[in-house]
């Protein structure tokens, strides 16, 4: 079985970790998976929300495989397959797998199921809503081996969640529960295991009715004015306004709800 497997239903597209066995820890072939999926569903016009977890009930990610990954990319172990080498032959593959720097700019729900460590709790955070199984629970446990996590957490965690809880989980390395990070705001919902996946898709479903290039503008409009000043992050808000504006689906819209129908987007 592939490590990756992609499927897209109506407009929306599932991306489910398959490495169940070892908790989906990020193989060189998942990541390169990953890599190619994002940018695949960034280009496909049906798909308007991504779905992202992980295999089976024990674990969304538990991040990097430390017997394949690791080795690999610390020159430690040989290419030894395919995989290996395509990860080594593009190394902004990694970066692009953990939307890390790569701008995605469709929606990504995280339905996160179990644990989700390390490279998992890394990933989510360049998600955009998550819902959480109650049996789920989150850390950066990469202190505690003397290494950093900074496929993103340095960044993005201080600006996510309150300081002290950050600095809190970057530090100690202790983990979270799923209670607790929706505490936080780091998480949207927490369900029941059962309701997990029915839960992201009523989420993604109510999305991808809604317009979707101005929800694909919301998005980039709150990734470019993250951290900008006021003054300037008005002026990013005028630009895309006015791009949206002047769009058919801005048209359709106000005419559908006149007309008392059910709206044709097109994304254009």
């Amino acid at each position: 079985m592939p490590a990756l497997l992609t499927e897209v239903r109506g407009h929306v597209a599932y991306l489910t970790m398959n490495r169940p066995q070892v908790h989906n820890a990020l193989s060189p072939e998942l990541m390169v998976r990953l890599a190619q999926a994002w940018q695949e569903l960034r280009a496909d016009d049906r798909v308007r929300v991504v779905i992202l977890t992980g295999a089976g009930d024990k674990a969304f990610c538990a991040g990097a495989d430390l017997g394949r990954l690791i080795p690999l990319l610390s020159g430690a172990r040989r290419p030894e397959d395919e995989w290996d080498r395509k990860l080594l032959a593009d190394r902004k593959a990694g970066d692009v797998a953990l939307l890390r720097g790569y701008n995605m700019d469709k929606p990504v729900i995280s339905a996160v199921n179990g644990f989700c460590i390390a490279g998992g709790m890394e990933f989510i955070q360049a998600t955009d809503l998550r819902v959480a199984s109650e049996n789920a629970s989150f850390g950066l446990q990469e202190v505690k081996w003397a290494i950093l996590p900074a496929a993103g957490s340095l960044a993005r965690l201080q600006r996510q969640i309150p300081y002290c809880k950050a600095m809190e989980i970057l530090l100690t390395g202790n983990r979270i529960d799923a209670n607790e990070a929706w505490r936080l705001g780091l998480i949207n919902y927490v369900v029941p295991q059962a309701e997990l996946i029915a839960k992201a898709e009523e989420l993604a479903a109510t999305i991808a009715q809604n317009g979707p290039l101005a929800v694909r503008k919301i998005k980039e409009a709150v990734r470019r004015c993250s951290g900008r000043p006021y003054e300037d992050a008005i002026k990013i808000e005028n630009e895309i306004a006015r791009e949206v504006m002047k769009s058919a689906d801005a048209k359709e819209g106000p005419r559908a709800f006149m007309e008392k129908r059910k709206p044709n987007y097109t994304g254009r």
